[in-house]
């Protein structure tokens, strides 16, 4: 597979959560420009829980993206991420960048940013300050 920019993974306790997140960072993109976005998430379609196999079986399925965010919820999704490194083929597990960022709004601008072609590094920094805007107009300064 060649490059492909940089890939999107998922990672949530909740399938339906899991995959809202990725449709929604999806249709905020203007074109054909998508990125590669996978989801881990849930333990089935109604059970709640995170499996660092399944977080590896993502990221494998972008590894042929120039890099790999990672954006997790909570708890065991950033256990199971973490793990799931180490499941993973050096030349891949290299490349992904488990995110600080929060996951809807994170998954939101990734997506965009990776849209524009933009390294991991800008992405992932971008994702990463995604609630500036509302923290912004919400503060109380």
């Amino acid at each position: 597979m060649s490059d492909q920019g940089v890939g999107i993974v998922i990672v949530s306790h909740s399938r339906p959560l899991g995959r809202a997140v990725a449709d929604l960072a999806s249709q905020m993109l203007p074109g054909p420009e998508i990125p590669p976005i996978e989801i881990a998430a849930g333990l089935d379609d109604t059970t709640l829980g995170t499996d660092a196999s399944a977080v590896s079986a993502a990221i494998k399925k972008v590894g042929g993206c120039d890099g790999i965010l990672v954006l997790v919820d909570l708890g065991s999704a950033i256990l199971s991420a973490a793990m799931a490194l180490d499941f993973l083929d050096p030349d891949i597990a290299n490349k992904v960048k488990i995110s600080t960022a929060p996951l809807v709004e994170g998954a939101v601008v990734a997506a965009v940013m990776a849209s524009t072609g933009a390294e991991l590094e800008v992405v992932a920094a971008e994702a990463e300050k995604a609630l500036d805007p509302k923290v912004s107009q919400l503060s109380n300064d």
